[in-house]
């Protein structure tokens, strides 16, 4: 479970160093087409503010996507609770008690034999 939570980790982590270099590529864009336009300085500021906001409405959303589609992933495995492990462990153990039991058991005769 560790190691799929730390390629989840690793993953979102990826997914947002995407979007950061393609928001920083949008303002490098953004800043050649205003020169190529010749927008004033005002309307490139408002261009560019508009599309920022779009650009974090995107990235909320992809973000909100990330998170469910991850919640859902997740949620498909069937993980023993704490409990269910616990109890699994106890039955473990009491049959490598009986086991050690029955060889004991097993070997004494012999014993007896060569004695």
């Amino acid at each position: 479970m560790t190691e799929l939570r730390e390629r989840f980790k690793v993953a979102w982590s990826q997914a947002l160093v995407g979007l950061d270099a393609a928001e920083q590529e949008a303002e490098k864009v953004l800043a050649k087409v205003a020169d190529a336009t010749g927008f004033g300085p005002e309307d490139v500021r408002r261009q560019a503010r508009d599309f920022t906001e779009r650009l974090q409405t995107q990235r909320r959303e992809i973000e909100r996507t990330i998170d469910e589609a991850v919640k859902r992933a997740v949620g498909r495995f069937k993980l023993p609770s704490r409990d269910e492990i616990d109890e699994l462990r106890r039955r473990v153990d009491a049959l490598s008690s009986r086991l050690d039991g029955l060889a004991a058991a097993r070997a004494a005769p012999k014993e007896d034999q060569h004695a």
